[in-house]
């Protein structure tokens, strides 16, 4: 029985350990207000690791089966993501945590299945901000530049379709693309279809919002093509740059760093994807983000955190905690 107890206060202190890692990597200010007793718990944690655990790039990696649940997780993580924010910026009423939002934002998101995975957490968070949300991504695909080879052809023309169709069903006043895994060719063709869904947004009376993909591991399926994924993002911000006012372009390493190894990159088991402590983490980033955009306030963390968008199908699929 002792034993066994101890198990599970073992399991218990390793999630710890993994907060704070992760809230130390988000939040600046968390490193500096951890307690003498917090920091004892840390070493505590940690010494109890085996060799595996100390990596944490393997560690994140391996989907947990033990100790709390992503739900519950996600649960100290709402508290803390939500000490986090910027101070004396917030009109929201923080003995509810409703928030003062634009019921006028409508967020369109396109992307590849990495898109995907970010999804739930940031149509739930945007959802509670008073923003409406239309999730497009698509699973092996997503992307809107065309390289020439037979592959981006078919899932270009499959993308720039069905936006013409979410155009006009949904009527978005923000457009936002996270660059995608399969954003091949030069970068005169990924400049040329950057330009182009900036114009598109334009037409339709929206903002391009261009967001950078986070680290993936570069396994034999991409290694070809691992130069044009990183001048991608490089292309995107360049057009942002260039549009006049009319696209932004927001860098997500501030989120994910740029190590697909390292724990700050949040990455599934599969080195690509990313579990619901990632999706909370990249929802807040970027909800925030687009509310100094688009003027208006974020929900709390903890009003979304812990919903049903945490049971989504896809991270069972990916090997994350239930």
């Amino acid at each position: 029985m002792v034993v066994g107890q101890t198990a599970v206060v073992v399991d218990e202190l390793r999630t710890a350990f993994w907060v704070a890692a992760f809230m130390s990597a988000l939040c600046p200010d968390y490193e500096r207000t951890m307690t003498a007793g917090d920091r004892a718990l840390e070493g505590c944690c940690a010494g109890s690791m085996n060799n595996s655990h100390k990596s944490p790039p393997r560690s994140l990696r391996r989907p947990a089966r033990y100790g709390p649940s992503a739900v519950t997780a996600l649960a100290v993580l709402g508290l803390t993501l939500a000490s986090c924010g910027e101070k004396g910026t917030s009109t929201r009423d923080e003995g509810n945590g409703n928030a003062t939002a634009s019921a006028d934002t409508k967020v369109l998101w396109l992307g590849d299945s990495i898109a995907g995975a970010e999804a739930p957490a940031l149509g739930a968070a945007l959802k509670a901000s008073g923003a409406e949300f239309n999730d497009s991504s698509s699973d092996g695909g997503g992307t809107i530049v065309d390289s020439g080879e037979k592959i981006t052809q078919m899932i270009s023309d499959d993308t720039w379709k069905q936006l013409g169709k979410d155009i006009k069903s949904f009527g978005p006043t923000v457009i936002a693309y996270q660059v995608t895994t399969y954003d091949w060719g030069s970068q005169d063709q990924q400049r040329a279809a950057y330009e182009k869904v900036v114009d598109t947004a334009k037409d339709a009376g929206a903002k391009m919002v261009f967001v950078s993909p986070p680290p993936i591991k570069i396994d034999g399926f991409y290694r070809q093509h691992e130069a044009q994924m990183r001048t991608a993002p490089k292309a995107a911000a360049e057009v942002a740059g260039k549009s006049g006012g009319t696209a932004a372009f927001l860098d997500a390493s501030q989120v994910w760093g740029t190590d697909a190894s390292a724990a700050k990159a949040q990455r599934a088991a599969d080195g690509i994807h990313n579990c619901q402590q990632g999706a909370a983490a990249f929802a807040k980033w970027f909800t925030d983000k687009l509310g100094k955009q688009e003027n208006f306030t974020p929900a709390s963390v903890d009003s979304w955190a812990q919903e049903s968008w945490t049971g989504d199908e896809r991270y069972s699929k990916l090997g994350c905690a239930a």
